[in-house]
């Protein structure tokens, strides 16, 4: 299939990857449903029917986990979180056309409707396999309940992935030395019958849809090591009480694996809110089975295997299209280092709100911060920083200035002609505005209204209008008019009610919400008053130092109060690992080659959340090192820095990437080791 661009005649699909009901929501978490939801909203604008949709995940492990510390039922815990992230969305300006959850009862049906299909089209099978036991608690252990060691890469691992290492998803039996989370013993290995999907029976139709999906190249490139090597079959049920029953015969006591029922919500959101609307509105089947499909899926990059190998290979084997794309957003850091919700070092969604902040602040930060798959390093200077140079200095500015002295001196709209130049500039911008969402660069396509917006700065600056009479003056306001128009439209999907209030300014009528992309150019209101409150206001540095100096103390309090639970010593060393018994011996320490070296470029590699590709300066040449501090530092601002190198390790192969050397860190922050003076590159430790 080739996709023609967008805006097609199909109805489209936006989904974001459900959250997971199991806590609450901060700003790292708001980026994939912000992009999500600017995207659909910004293919509205090009006049691309479109639906937005999704829900929380209610069902797997780790909800049955908590939900037992707390004495409540799983569906209890489950649903408090629901019903919290239903009335957060909404107050960050994200408008799902519909949201729903995966213990509905339209989930529940189409979930066993799809195994059916797939059973039907003998794409299912049985087999004994090893499960985890813990014989203590006398309970079998899916997921969660049991962790030990990657049988890839040897770091630790939870449940069904490996979460500190390979990032590789894992099959029951797989995990090494397996442990219970239960009682804390080592778990026992049981054979127990389980049920398959077939994903052999799809590896010749996966290598040819990874070629025609679109989305972000993360998505595109990471699939490729299991689409074209060996596939490993899906184990679809679970021994636990808590899921969506197995609906065939010979697994009455098992339940759906949660990758199962999760991604089918997309399709079950879908058709609640075509039954809410009408068919003759919006027609869910022709979107999931009819025609060329405009599905398009917004997610975490850390659940890209499930949308691009297992996603399309179910609905292949029900016989429903497939994605028209795939977007994978990075992670969110806070002052470069991974969020830690444990040690309350993040920023809450709430807590953001009841600072007083708009949401659309947040909103245009996180959708235009970086690249759709690059990571995002949140700060409250650097959010300062966005908001006071380009919201406030330069789209704030200018239709402040505009529309005041469109005002003042005509009442409106001046009565002259939309220069040429103007026109020309305006129609660019709506070009570039619909190839970037064609490319699905939501960053790109929020940068056209700033870049608008300077235009008209700019403009306004050298044409000097208040040193010219009302005639000579009005083609200039005349097009500063027309440029706030489409700097309404489109910053639209980015800052919705920040759009909407210049939209009102300006007299127009409605929301700028149903305008298109065309209505950038129409003529604007002849009249309208002078703005009465400004668009954007800056962030004082008082506040920054104030919100630093909260976040600090709230990381201090929480993590003193975990010190205190866990009872640390007089000595307070019990947070450390014990020292080794064994000693080396001075020759074994003066075999290690440490050498002083100078970081010189660092990038994510592509497909693994914690990996880093370093050029490192050691003297003598330059080494590529790959460490696992991608979550932990800000790359950007890595170069320049002086680290400390083992040289003469032997080298290594990391998720396909060479690793000659070891940059040396210390703790799960990976504190670069540095120098205190000023050491030469290649300077041996000693």
């Amino acid at each position: 299939m080739t996709h023609r661009d967008l805006p097609t005649d199909n109805p489209a699909v936006v989904t974001c990857g459900l959250p997971y009901a199991n806590g609450d929501l901060h700003v790292g978490h708001l980026r994939t449903y912000v992009s999500g939801d600017a995207l659909s909203r910004a293919l509205r604008t090009l006049g691309q029917e479109t639906a937005f949709v999704s829900g929380s995940d209610m069902h797997g492990t780790p909800i049955a986990v908590n939900a037992e510390k707390e004495g409540v039922t799983p569906e209890e815990f489950a649903l408090r979180h629901h019903e919290e992230y239903e009335e957060t969305f909404p107050k960050f300006n994200v408008d799902f056309d519909n949201y729903g959850h995966t213990h509905e009862e339209t989930n529940v049906e189409l979930t066993q409707e799809f195994v059916r299909e797939w059973e039907a089209n003998d794409h299912v099978y049985e087999r004994e396999i090893p499960v985890a036991y813990d014989p203590d608690a006398d309970q079998w252990l899916p997921d969660r309940f049991v962790e030990g060691e990657c049988p890839y890469c040897g770091e630790h691992a939870r449940g069904d992935e490996c979460d500190e290492g390979c990032q590789r998803h894992l099959e029951p039996g797989e995990i090494e030395n397996p442990r219970s989370t239960l009682t804390g013993n080592p778990a026992e290995y049981h054979e127990r019958a389980h049920k398959f999907l077939r994903l052999e029976d799809f590896q010749e139709y996966l290598q040819g849809f990874i070629n025609r999906m679109e989305g972000t190249s993360n998505a595109q490139n990471q699939p490729r090591e299991w689409i074209e090597g060996e596939l490993q079959d899906l184990c679809i049920t679970r021994d636990m009480d808590w899921g969506i029953d197995y609906p065939g015969e010979g697994a009455e006591d098992l339940v759906l694996y949660v990758w199962v029922d999760a991604p089918i919500e997309y399709v079950a959101s879908t058709k609640q809110y075509s039954e809410r609307v009408g068919t003759d509105t919006y027609d869910w089947e022709e979107v999931w089975k009819d025609g060329d499909s405009e599905i398009i899926h917004v997610i975490g990059r850390d659940i890209i295997q499930h949308h691009t190998v297992f996603w399309p290979s179910m609905l292949r084997a029900a016989e429903y299209n497939e994605p028209r794309a795939v977007c994978a957003t990075g992670f969110v850091n806070l002052n470069g280092k991974a969020f830690s919700t444990s040690r309350n070092r993040a920023i809450w969604a709430n807590e953001y709100l009841e600072e007083g902040f708009h949401p659309d602040l947040l909103r245009y930060y996180l959708a235009t911060a970086a690249g759709f798959e690059r990571d995002v390093n949140f700060s409250w200077e650097r959010f300062q920083e966005r908001v006071n140079t380009e919201l406030a200095d330069v789209v704030g500015n200018f239709v402040n200035r505009a529309l005041l002295f469109a005002a003042r001196n005509y009442g409106g709209t001046p009565d002259a002609e939309l220069t040429d130049e103007t026109e020309t500039r305006i129609a660019e911008a709506m070009d570039d505005y619909e190839d970037a969402l064609n490319e699905y660069d939501v960053r790109s396509a929020g940068e056209t209204a700033v870049a608008l917006a300077r235009y008209g700065n700019e403009y306004i600056q050298n044409e000097e209008p208040w040193k010219l009479d009302d005639d000579e003056a009005a083609p200039v306001i005349r097009d500063c008019v027309q440029l706030v128009k489409a700097v309404s439209v489109l910053l639209q999907p980015f800052t919705p009610e920040k759009a909407d209030l210049a939209w009102s300014q300006l007299g127009e009528d409605g929301s700028v919400a149903d305008a298109t992309v065309g209505d950038c150019l129409q003529a604007p209101p002849a009249t309208f008053a002078e703005p009465d409150e400004p668009l954007f206001e800056k962030i004082e540095d008082e506040r920054v130092e104030e919100l630093n100096e909260k976040l600090e103390e709230r990381v201090e309090e929480t993590t003193s109060e975990e010190d205190e639970a866990e009872d640390v010593s007089e000595a307070d060393t019990s947070e450390f690992e014990a020292l080794a018994d064994e000693r080396i011996s001075f020759d074994d320490f003066e075999a290690l080659d440490l050498r002083v070296g100078r970081i010189e470029d660092a990038e994510g590699i592509e497909g693994a959340d914690k990996l880093a590709r370093l050029t490192v300066d050691i003297g003598v040449e330059e080494r590529q090192i790959v460490a696992g501090i991608k979550q932990l530092h800000d790359l950007e601002e890595l170069p320049g820095t002086k680290v400390v190198v083992v040289a003469n390790l032997e080298k290594a192969e990391l998720f396909g990437v060479e690793s000659n050397g070891m940059v040396l860190a210390a703790g799960e922050d990976a504190d670069l080791l540095t120098t205190h003076g000023d050491s030469e590159p290649g300077t041996k430790v000693r």
